[in-house]
C-alpha cells in the first residue's frame, strides 16, 4: 500500500506513488492554493453534481428540456464578453492531444494556431501523467522542454514559432483521488487548473500571452458561474488582473446547448468562445434520454454533423457566440493520414475537407484536428473562407433554432456491424486507457474517451430497450452477451494481456448493468488507482 502523507501546513493528504519532479509541482504555494480553492468551492461543486443527478431523474420521468423562462432576460440582453487577447484573435486551426512530453513538442511545432493540451478525455489520470504533465507544460512555457527518443536517437525541441497553448483540465464531475482534504477527494478540475495557473502565469505574461483553458463537460450556467468564481478568486489570490485567465467552454452536453447565452454571460469576464464538442455531445444526447424507448440513436456512423440535431446545435452556437463577440469553434476531425492505402486515405481526407468546408462556410472561427498531418488541409480551407483573423462579423441572423430542432432524433439503422464495432472499439480504447494511454489510434481515427462513452451507452440503450437490428433480430441480453463474448475472444486471440482482461470485465459490466453509469472514466479510474497500489 502507498503511504498517505499529510502536509501539516495545508491539511492535504496525498496518497500516491512518488514521481520525479513532484516536489517542483506540489510546492508549498501550490498546496496552499489547492487547499484554498477546495475549501471555498468544494462543497458547491459537489452540490452541483447532485443537481445533475436530480435533473437526470426528471429526464428519466419524461421531462423535456427547453430554453429556460427564468433566464430569458439574459438571452434578450445587449451584452458582450471581454474581447480576446491578441494571441487568441486567430484560432483557425487547433490541434489537441495529451500532455506527454513528445506530444507537446510536436503539437506546438505543428503549424496549428493553438494546441489544446489535454488532462481530460485523451489522458489517463495516473499520478505520473498528472504530475509529469504539469512539469511538461511548465517546461514548454519557459522554453526548456526537450525530448530525446532513446529508440531512434532523435531529439525533439521547440521551433521559434509555436502554437498558442491552451490547457483542458478535467471536468467538474471528476475527482483527484490521490489528494484529499478533510476526508474528501479534491476536485480534479480545480487541481489541474490551479497547478497550471500558479506555475505558468509569470512565464506566459513575459511572452505577452496568458493562462488559457478549455473547460469541459459543463451542463449548466450555474456550473459556469462556479468556474467564474473559482477563476476570479485564483486571480485575486495570485494578484493577477481580472481577465488574465481566459477560457473557452466546450458545449458537449445537450443541456448546455440550451444555455449557451447564459454560460457566456456567467463567464463574461474570462470567456473567449464556445466549442462544438461533437463526440461528447452525441454521448450526452444518448445518455440523457437513455431511459426512453422512443429515443434510440442509430449506428454511430449514421450520426454525422449533417444530422438535423447536430447541424442545429452548431449553427446556434455560431449565432450565439458572434452576437456576444465570442469565438465559435468547430469540432474535431478525428481522421489520421493512412499511409499504406491511397484509396482509403483519399476517402478519409475527402471527409475532412467536406467537414471543414461546412464549418468555415457556416461561420466558425476555427476548427480542431487530432493529427499534425491534417493541419495544412484544415488551414488551407479556413484561409480560403476566412481571410481575416476570425468571422465574428458573420452574425447568422438567418438562423432560428427551437428546442424541437435540438432534440430531433437522428435517422439511421442499427446493424450487427455497428453493434460489433461499438464493442470492439470500446474494448480497444478502454484497454489502452487502463494501460495509461488515453489518446489511441483505432481504425484510422484518433480516439479519446468519448469513443468509449458513445459505444457503451449505445450498447446499453439498445439492450435495455430491446432495439431491433436491421436484419430483424432483437437485441436482448442473450444476443448482447453473445456478441460481447465473441468480440472479446477475437481481441484475446491477438493480445490477451492484463489490461484487456480488465477492460473486458469493466466494459461488459457497464453494458449489462441494470442502470446506466454516468461516466466510464469514473469507474475505470478506480482500476487505475488499484494498479498503482500494486
Amino acid at each position: 500500500m502507498m503511504p498517505a502523507e499529510k502536509n501539516a501546513a495545508s491539511g492535504l493528504v496525498i496518497t500516491a506513488p512518488v514521481v520525479d519532479g513532484q516536489q517542483s509541482i506540489l510546492t508549498p504555494a501550490a498546496l496552499a492554493l489547492l487547499t484554498d480553492i477546495e475549501t471555498r468551492f468544494g462543497t458547491r461543486r459537489r452540490q452541483l453534481m447532485a443537481d445533475r443527478t436530480a435533473l437526470q431523474k426528471k429526464l428519466d420521468a419524461g421531462w423535456t428540456p427547453d430554453f429556460a423562462a427564468d433566464t430569458a432576460d439574459v438571452r434578450a440582453g445587449d451584452w458582450r464578453v471581454r474581447p480576446a487577447p491578441a494571441d487568441l484573435a486567430d484560432r483557425r486551426v487547433e490541434i489537441t492531444g495529451p500532455v506527454d512530453r513528445k506530444m507537446i513538442i510536436n503539437a506546438l511545432n505543428s503549424g496549428a494556431s493553438c494546441f489544446m493540451a489535454d488532462f481530460e478525455d485523451s489522458n489517463t489520470p495516473t499520478w505520473f501523467n498528472q504530475i509529469s504533465g504539469q512539469a511538461n507544460l511548465r517546461d514548454a512555457n519557459n522554453g526548456s522542454i526537450h525530448f530525446a527518443d532513446a529508440a531512434s536517437g532523435k531529439e525533439y525541441k521547440l521551433k521559434d514559432k509555436t502554437a498558442v497553448l491552451i490547457v483542458r483540465p478535467r471536468g467538474l464531475h471528476m475527482e483527484e483521488k490521490h489528494v484529499a482534504l478533510a476526508g474528501q477527494p479534491l476536485s480534479a478540475g480545480f487541481f489541474d487548473f490551479a497547478l497550471y495557473l500558479l506555475h505558468n502565469h509569470a512565464a506566459l505574461a513575459a511572452k505577452n500571452s496568458g493562462p488559457y483553458f478549455y473547460l469541459p463537460k459543463m451542463e449548466s450556467w450555474q456550473e459556469a458561474k462556479l468556474w467564474s468564481d473559482v477563476i476570479s478568486h485564483a486571480e485575486d489570490a495570485l494578484k493577477l488582473k481580472r481577465g488574465t485567465v481566459r477560457v473557452t467552454v466546450l458545449i458537449e452536453t445537450i443541456m448546455a446547448a440550451f444555455q449557451m447565452d447564459e454560460i457566456l454571460h456567467a463567464l463574461k469576464d474570462h470567456i473567449t468562445g464556445l466549442n462544438c464538442g461533437r463526440w461528447d455531445y452525441i454521448f450526452s444526447f444518448i445518455k440523457k434520454f437513455s431511459a426512453h424507448a422512443g429515443r434510440i440513436v442509430p449506428d454511430r456512423g449514421d450520426v454525422t454533423m449533417t444530422a438535423h440535431f447536430l447541424r442545429s446545435y452548431s449553427q446556434l452556437l455560431i449565432k450565439t457566440c458572434h452576437r456576444r463577440g465570442a469565438h465559435a469553434m468547430g469540432g474535431m476531425a478525428a481522421q489520421i493520414p493512412i499511409r499504406n492505402d491511397d484509396a482509403a486515405n483519399k476517402a478519409a481526407m475527402e471527409k475532412v475537407t467536406a467537414d471543414k468546408k461546412r464549418e468555415a462556410g457556416d461561420g466558425h472561427d476555427g476548427t480542431w484536428v487530432a493529427h499534425p498531418g491534417l493541419v495544412p488541409l484544415a488551414k488551407e480551407i479556413f484561409d480560403a473562407a476566412m481571410p481575416a483573423a476570425n468571422q465574428l462579423d458573420k452574425l447568422r441572423s438567418d438562423v432560428t433554432v427551437t428546442a424541437a430542432d435540438l432534440l430531433a432524433l437522428p435517422e439511421g439503422k442499427i446493424t450487427e456491424e455497428g453493434l460489433r464495432k461499438n464493442i470492439n472499439v470500446g474494448l480497444l480504447y478502454l484497454k489502452a486507457w487502463l494501460s495509461g494511454n488515453g489518446c489511441v489510434p483505432i481504425y484510422n481515427l484518433m480516439e479519446d474517451a468519448a469513443t468509449a462513452e458513445i459505444s457503451r451507452t449505445q450498447l446499453w440503450q439498445w439492450r435495455r430497450h430491446k432495439a431491433v437490428l436491421a436484419d430483424g433480430r432483437i437485441i436482448d441480453d442473450a444476443l448482447m452477451q453473445q456478441m460481447l463474448n465473441e468480440e472479446a475472444d477475437k481481441l484475446k486471440a491477438a493480445s490477451n494481456d492484463k489490461s484487456l482482461a480488465e477492460a473486458t470485465k469493466l466494459f461488459n459490466g457497464l453494458v449489462m448493468a441494470p442502470e446506466l453509469e454516468d461516466f466510464i472514466t469514473t469507474r475505470a479510474y478506480d482500476a487505475v488507482l488499484n494498479d498503482e497500489k500494486v
